[in-house]
């Protein structure tokens, strides 16, 4: 009876392993797929990037000229760490990990500037993840709703990638296709992330990151949700009608769905891309001192974001993204986007107080706190200005003192 048991036990393993060499080889079998190697992956990465943190730099002098060598090497080390996890685990780790090599004025350099790779090497699903996902979701095969849908993607992003494809009809759309384990992995991430930020905060009490995770726990479902793009895209398109310049795709409601998006094809180029920019006549033109100055109070500036409202977060983020497409254009650094991001902030505010009132005094109240408050940031643009021309001002005289006149 033993012998049979043992026998039966044989064969059966022998049967799983065949099946999952098989499952494996033919990409139907992802070790990313089983949460403990996320998980221990995750923890792994964190415990090795703690540890080198606790231990290279405690046996130098605090501020000494050894000690940011040396931390500078850590900060490497550890960015390269968490680069490698995010590529590795995928989907909201990227996600994530993008939105930190955005930080330019917050995070130290090594860490933005490795991070940044993320932004063009996210993964890309396979052909046949594509077909299962447009299966599942319309209803249909590629081929009986397109004469022609390119296998390789336009670009690929954390959470989804686009294909261009020509329909039946003979329109040219952008088709944008959601990673297939990205729904079942995100809620499971972000509460990794959470557990181990919380965790990391023992060892570190200045660490003050959970501003990040509470953002990307209440954002990433609504980034998962194609058909909120597809509304919030037309809703941008009506807000901008009136800019001839500016092209928002059309959405094709009825080929979208919540993992699929289908919208009309525009050709262009990458809004960082400073080469297509010149090329096609574009002024690029509206930093280390900065990042520096806020890499020395890192802890007061993430427990201050901690505790901002969540709108304000959104704010930041927008401004956040402003100037890394400023840093990579190269253009002068200035706060005119901040600002006129603050005036429209302003006016749509007030458009909506204006839209929930019934009463004229306050409808008229509201129009004289709007144009007080516009008033106020053109002033303070206005002091900016003037704080410019005056250096530049004293620049002059000063160049104008040490260098000798010529008759």
């Amino acid at each position: 009876m033993a012998r049979k048991a043992l026998k039966l036990a044989s064969w059966t393993g022998m049967a799983l392993a065949a099946s999952g060499f098989y499952l494996y080889s033919n990409k139907y079998l992802d070790p990313n797929d089983f949460g403990a190697v996320r998980v221990g992956r995750a923890v792994a990465t964190t415990a090795v990037i703690s540890y080198d943190y606790l231990t290279s730099l405690r046996s130098v002098p605090y501020g000494s000229e050894e000690y940011l060598q040396l931390r500078s090497k850590v900060h490497l080390r550890s960015a390269r760490r968490l680069c490698e996890l995010c590529c590795a685990n995928r989907g909201t780790f990227i996600k994530v990990g993008q939105h930190l090599g955005a930080l330019d004025y917050l995070l130290p350099e090594e860490y933005t500037s490795t991070l940044k790779v993320l932004h063009s090497q996210a993964p890309q699903s396979s052909m046949h993840e594509v077909r299962q996902v447009i299966r599942e979701d319309l209803g249909k095969e590629i081929h009986d709703l397109f004469v022609s849908f390119d296998d390789t993607p336009l670009g690929a992003a954390s959470l989804a990638q686009v294909h261009k494809a020509v329909l039946r009809d003979g329109r040219t759309v952008a088709v944008k296709v959601q990673h297939p384990k990205v729904q079942s992995q995100s809620s499971k991430d972000i509460l990794l992330m959470e557990v181990l930020v919380l965790a990391v905060k023992q060892l570190f009490p200045e660490f003050e990151f959970m501003w990040l995770v509470d953002e990307a726990k209440k954002n990433l479902p609504l980034e998962l949700d194609f058909l909120n793009e597809g509304r919030n895209a037309e809703k941008v398109a009506q807000m901008l009608k009136d800019f001839d310049f500016l092209k928002v795709p059309r959405i094709y409601w009825e080929l979208s769905t919540k993992r699929v998006l289908l919208m009309e094809f525009v050709d262009g180029g990458q809004v960082n891309d400073r080469d297509y920019m010149e090329r096609n006549k574009i002024d690029v033109n509206e930093d280390a001192e900065i990042r520096n100055n806020a890499a020395n109070y890192l802890p007061q500036i993430s427990q201050l974001l901690n505790h901002v409202p969540r709108q304000m977060l959104l704010l930041f983020k927008t401004n956040d993204l402003l100037l890394g497409i400023e840093a990579a254009l190269g253009t002068r650094a200035s706060a005119s986007s901040f600002l006129n991001m603050a005036r429209c902030c302003i006016r749509a505010l007030a458009a909506h107080k204006k839209k929930n009132s019934r009463s004229l005094f306050r409808r008229t109240q509201i129009s004289f706190r709007e144009a007080f408050n516009l008033w106020q940031i053109d002033l303070h643009e206005l002091i900016l200005r003037v704080k410019g021309l005056r250096l530049a001002s004293w620049v002059l005289a000063l160049l104008c003192r040490l260098l000798p006149t010529s008759y």
